[in-house]
């Protein structure tokens, strides 16, 4: 029969669909054998609500996968509905046509089908590793086989042949190996049962091969103690490759948590159990079904760049993606799991989705059903949630901060900061409804680690007053709060920022009348210091401790040490501020000094300041100048 040509411009379309379409050449075989499975699917379908004219058996049905090194093909054979001349010219005769999708559509009303084909050129991916494609193909009920053969774009033809039994057999001709591409791998028995397991495994059908097996078996000889001698003999024996059914498609009855959690890590390699399995399945304007979960650790590289974070996308089955980044925001990105949709309108490659309102319902209900569950976790398994805190908590942080902090809200009650009163980590809840009467701040101290934290002597007078105060250590802490602002209209407050707010009108006058008696002093060391400090202040923070430094502004010495760490622009300082206890004997002797002896007075007003940045922990500029003035004072 003479050659046909593609109905559309097939040269273009079909260039552009090998070379730019699909990302990945390994994906051929997903392609065909979804189309074995839809042709199954609908043999099937008429089998159930036409039983007189179709009499098909479901434990008949199956998929075969057949490799000849020799000849160099890959052949997938299905015993389903098969094509007739007029489904050939219009199936594969027209590329981006989809013999699947028309059949879901010309159901009858109130039928149930899953096909997974969407489009029509999940056929033509053959032609990834393939430099020729022959299709025998006899449709169900009829008399006649057809034979399609194409070498690619230049187009087809089709003959008339005979096949017995009815069904399609995909015969893929892989092209030659050259330095850019190996196509002999899929020739190898290991790599086309990875590609199934990997993208195939919960097809409905089963999928057979003829896979070599070593078995150890008596040879008919004995050895010199009489023993039957063995040997190792290779045989050829079929199976089924495929699992079927998928553990998320199970209900809870059928699927415990232990056997989810085996599932968990076979799947995701992981050594440890999860902290939590959710499930999840959901009808209405998007059919879903999905099994999170969330992990124990964190894996090495989580928190960097090589991390990729995804759940693995089914369509019916099928693996459409390995991490759709898509359906997690980030603040989750540590959960894993796969989420399967027959919803879901694939695109052709159907590696990117089509219609992001579907995905983007998926996400938001999955948002939901992570924090829910993490909820439950705090209220109910403290241990367990403090197990998963521990690996996590600072990534719900970054997802407080990240996106002008359009998720700080969502996250709020289910981040931890350590409590100095309680000496544990707390939630703003818990510090909130512990807060006594007449408490109008949250208050805060950041530091390197908690134990710098409780050190800080800025914190005197807010213990002094009996409120708690939530240690920060994290780089993240501090920039959640500042996000967040407030917690049940109470502000967050910086112990080492400006005013506490902890004085009362008389104490407040009775400092400002103190101030301006030592306004001399005061002006002296802002003089001394020059633009090392932005104002030098008597402090009412400080009960012990002669100085701090604190910083006025949104900057805090904290946010400056962070971004101090960070290659490149190092313009953002804290305003820093010089606090000094007008009740410590050093200030005595900076007094003393300023009015009698004020070189002394220069040396004592650097020494205060270098002081107060290592009890910051912020680096001296000069430390032998400070340790030589340090010393010209023992003298």
């Amino acid at each position: 029969m003479s050659k046909r040509q593609f109905k559309t411009e097939s040269k273009q379309l079909l260039d552009l669909m090998i070379n730019s379409i699909y990302t990945h050449r390994e994906i051929f075989l997903r392609e065909i054998i979804s189309n074995a499975s839809d042709a199954i699917d609908k043999l099937h379908y008429l089998s159930m609500t036409k039983p007189e004219e179709v009499t098909v058996s479901r434990g008949d049905l199956g998929i075969k996968v057949v490799a000849d090194k020799a000849a160099r093909t890959i052949t997938v054979t299905d015993n389903g509905i098969g094509m007739d001349k007029e489904d050939l010219e219009n199936n594969l005769g027209v590329i981006a046509h989809s013999g699947s999708l028309d059949f879901k559509r010309n159901l009858e009303e109130g039928g149930d089908v899953d096909i997974i084909g969407q489009f029509g050129v999940g056929f033509y991916s053959s032609f990834l590793v393939a430099d020729e494609v022959t299709v025998f193909t006899k449709k169900y009920g009829s008399d006649q086989a057809y034979r399609w053969r194409s070498k690619g774009a230049d187009g087809y033809t089709i003959d008339e042949t005979e096949m017995d039994g009815w069904g399609t057999k995909v015969v893929m001709h892989l092209r030659p190996d050259d330095e850019n591409e190996r196509y002999s791998e899929f020739l190898e028995q290991y790599r086309l049962t990875e590609l199934i397991k990997k993208y195939s495994d919960y097809v409905r059908w089963p999928i057979r091969m003829d896979l070599e097996k070593d078995d150890l078996v008596e040879t008919g000889e004995t050895d010199e103690n009489g023993e039957p001698k063995k040997d190792w003999v290779t045989s050829i024996k079929e199976e089924t490759v495929n699992s079927m059914v998928p553990i998320w498609q199970k209900p809870k009855s059928e699927a415990s948590d232990e056997e989810c959690f085996k599932f968990y890590k076979e799947k995701f390699r992981d050594w440890e159990d999860p902290v939590s399995v959710i499930r999840v399945n959901a009808e209405g304007a998007v059919s879903y079904k999905a099994m999170l979960f969330i992990p124990k650790t964190a894996p090495y590289n989580f928190y960097s760049r090589e991390f990729e974070p995804g759940l693995q996308l089914y369509s019916s089955g099928v693996m459409i993606m390995e991490k759709c980044k898509d359906l997690l925001p980030d603040c989750f990105r540590f959960v894993r799991g796969v989420v399967d949709s027959p919803d879901l309108s694939l695109n052709i490659s159907r590696e990117l989705l089509q219609h992001d309102r579907q995905l983007a319902t998926i996400r938001s209900n999955i948002e939901k059903k992570v924090k829910a569950e993490l909820e439950r976790m705090l209220a109910d398994e403290r241990e367990k949630y403090l197990e998963f805190y521990k690996s996590f908590g600072l990534q719900l942080k970054y997802g407080m901060v990240e996106e002008y902090g359009l998720k700080a809200d969502m996250l709020k009650d289910i981040v931890l900061f350590h409590s100095m009163k309680e000496d544990k980590l707390i939630t703003l809840r818990e510090y909130r409804d512990a807060m006594p009467e007449g408490q109008e701040r949250i208050y805060y101290a950041s530091a390197e680690s908690v134990a710098r934290a409780k050190q800080l002597p800025q914190t005197e007078q807010v213990s002094a007053k009996g409120y708690d105060i939530l240690l920060l250590s994290e780089d993240a802490d501090e920039f959640a709060l500042k996000t967040l602002r407030s917690y049940d209209e109470k502000e967050f407050c910086d112990v080492a920022g400006g005013d506490l707010g902890l004085e009362t009108d008389e104490e407040r006058k009775e400092a400002e009348e103190k101030a301006e008696a030592e306004k001399d002093v005061l002006s002296f060391v802002k003089d001394a210091l020059g633009d090392s400090v932005s104002d030098v202040r008597l402090s009412s923070k400080l009960k012990s401790t002669a100085v701090c430094l604190s910083a006025d502004g949104d900057v805090s010495l904290e946010m400056e040490k962070y971004f101090s760490t960070i290659p490149g622009d190092q313009s953002v300082k804290a305003r820093r501020v010089l606090e000094i206890n007008a009740d410590h004997p050093a200030y005595a002797a900076l007094k003393d000094a300023v009015a009698n002896d004020q070189e002394k007075a220069k040396v004592l007003a650097t020494i205060m300041y270098d002081q107060a940045a290592l009890i910051a922990g912020m680096p001296v500029d000069d430390i032998v100048g400070y340790s030589e003035k340090v010393f010209s004072l023992l003298g």
